[in-house]
């Protein structure tokens, strides 16, 4: 907004004030200008494909709660979310597949369906995002451009309720 605002203003003045000799100073300030609507324009585009991207896509209405006593994920196909104590939880690492930041879940090592306090690992649409198989690294669970938080807030949310011991490895 404020970059086409310079740029009105440079053009008025070139107009109204011909012989002045402002052109330099005009063409100047809509040099300065042109990138701050240049980004002005590719922000609004990126919200447009965000919501394009939403609008098309089924999404959970919430895909991860945090508390002090444990984190919530919502798997897309899963029955019920899963409950994960934060003794059980290193974070996420951020990684890239196919060209698309993804959240992957690192657990403690050890830490399966059975495990004390863990709920609904067990469920097959949570397995096949995990640890699709023993020879497979785990996926990731939630592309980045879905989250409605940027990764930072994410991982300043991770730090406070998990006491410092779960984060975004980047």
């Amino acid at each position: 907004m404020i970059g086409a605002l310079g740029i009105l203003v440079a053009l008025v003045a070139l107009v109204a004030f011909r012989g002045a000799g402002l052109w330099p100073f005009a063409l100047l300030l809509i040099a300065a200008m042109v990138p701050l609507v240049l980004s002005t324009v590719l922000a609004l585009r990126l919200e447009k494909e965000r919501q394009e991207w939403y609008a098309a896509n089924e999404l959970p209405p919430v895909a991860m709660r945090m508390s002090p006593k444990a984190l919530e994920l919502a798997v897309e196909g899963a029955a019920f979310p899963v409950i994960l104590p934060w003794k059980t939880v290193k974070g996420f690492r951020q990684v890239k597949i196919f060209r698309l930041f993804v959240l992957e879940l690192r657990l403690a090592p050890g830490i399966g369906a059975t495990t004390a306090g863990v709920r609904g690992l067990d469920q097959p649409a949570v397995r096949a995002v995990i640890k699709p198989s023993p020879l497979l690294k785990p996926t990731g669970l939630y592309l980045v451009n879905a989250l409605d938080q940027p990764v930072h807030v994410i991982d300043q949310a991770l730090k406070h309720f998990s006491g410092g011991t779960a984060g975004i490895e980047h």
